[in-house]
């Protein structure tokens, strides 16, 4: 079950979506598709207690090949080679931001442990089809998901919203820190991603409210 896996504190702050997961779960299952990630990842980044969540980043959905999705935005498996293009402007960015990269390549997983919540807006998509569960009902849930931290956290919490789409959300974060630019795609990245630091950023924003600032570079 969907619900069952996260974190209890997700489960107590979103209580009410359960109906909704379990619709989603059923959806899933009987559409007869492959999907990505796999079941047990589904709702990985719901690992991350609530209240230790400091940084949102917020992607769409998650990347169609097989092997690279693992329930983190942007994030692939350690060894992932090549990487995805968007997270390998990630890594540039970083890079000319703070002057040095991630340790494992494109595994997050690091930036998750330390607070940073890898939220895509679709948990789910099918093999080799970008997009394909944007119409499943994964917004609903995002939204409530969005809704909560707003509520919860709202100036202790950064929101990195990359691109069009993650930005529709800044008016739901309208008490957190938010952080916008072009996404980090090949399309996008050079008409604003590249060179906005949203690393350096995060972490003067995160040192303005008393909280310790981010490892990017772990």
């Amino acid at each position: 079950m969907l619900f069952e896996q996260m974190d209890q504190s997700w489960q107590i702050a979103l209580a009410d979506t359960q109906p909704l997961l379990e619709k989603l779960e059923a959806k899933m299952r009987s559409n007869g598709s492959v999907f990505v990630p796999d079941f047990s990842k589904i709702m990985r980044a719901f690992e991350l207690p609530l209240q230790d969540v400091r940084v949102l980043i917020v992607g769409q959905d998650p990347y169609p090949t097989p092997g690279h999705a693992i329930g983190l935005s942007f994030a692939v498996a350690q060894g992932t080679n090549p990487l995805p293009r968007s997270l390998k402007n990630i890594m540039i960015e970083l890079r000319d931001d703070i002057g040095r990269t991630v340790s494992a390549g494109g595994d997050l997983t690091k930036w998750s442990a330390q607070g940073v919540l890898l939220l895509n807006r679709h948990l789910t998509t099918d093999v080799s089809e970008a997009g394909a569960h944007s119409d499943l009902g994964w917004a609903e849930f995002t939204d409530r998901v969005i809704r909560v931290l707003n509520r919860q956290l709202g100036r202790n919490l950064v929101a990195i919203l990359w691109g069009a789409q993650a930005q529709e959300l800044r008016q739901a974060l309208c008490d957190c820190v938010v952080i916008a630019s072009a996404h980090p795609s090949p399309l996008s990245a050079r008409k604003g991603f590249f060179g906005s630091k949203p690393f350096s950023r995060t972490n003067d924003a995160l040192q303005q409210a008393g909280l310790k600032s981010i490892d990017w570079a772990c």
